[in-house]
C-alpha cells in the first residue's frame, strides 16, 4: 500500500480519469469495508456524496482513515489500481453545496436525478466527504 502525498496524489489523477473510487472505511471492530463511489477529484481531495444516514458516514465519523483506489461502477478494483491511504472528513451543508454543484458537472445521470426530485418537487438530502493524504 502506497503512503506518501505524492502515491495520494497519483491514486487521485487515476480515481480523476474515471469516474468512480473505491473507497475503503474501517468498522470499529477495524474490518474494512470497501464501497464504490461516485467521485470528482478537485484541487487534489477527492468529493463524494452519500445519503447523510449510511454506513460510510458512521464509520467516518467513529474513524476517518480511509483508503481509496479507482474502481468500476460495480466496485471492482482493477489489479494494477493504486490504493492509498488517505483522511476522510465530513463536510457542513455549504462545502456539501458546493460538492453538488461539481458533482452535476461531472455526471449526467446526476443531473437526471436532480432533474426527477425537482420534478417531484422533493431534495434528496445528501451528506458530503473530503478524502485528503
Amino acid at each position: 500500500m502506497s503512503t506518501g502525498t505524492g502515491d495520494f496524489e497519483r491514486a487521485l489523477h487515476r480515481v480523476g480519469q474515471g469516474k468512480y473510487a473505491s473507497l475503503t472505511t474501517f468498522r470499529r471492530d477495524g474490518r474494512a469495508v470497501a464501497t464504490p463511489v461516485g467521485c470528482v477529484v478537485h484541487e487534489g481531495v477527492l468529493y463524494a456524496l452519500t445519503p447523510p444516514d449510511s454506513g460510510k458516514i458512521k464509520r467516518i465519523r467513529n474513524d476517518p482513515r480511509v483508503t481509496v483506489a479507482p474502481c468500476r461502477m460495480n466496485g471492482s478494483v482493477p489489479g494494477d489500481a493504486p490504493v492509498t491511504p488517505g483522511t476522510a472528513r465530513l463536510l457542513d451543508a455549504l462545502e456539501t453545496s458546493q460538492v453538488r454543484e461539481l458533482m452535476r458537472r461531472r455526471f449526467l445521470m446526476y443531473r437526471l436525478v436532480l432533474l426527477a426530485d425537482r420534478m417531484l418537487r422533493r431534495e434528496r438530502p445528501l451528506a458530503g466527504i473530503a478524502v485528503t493524504a
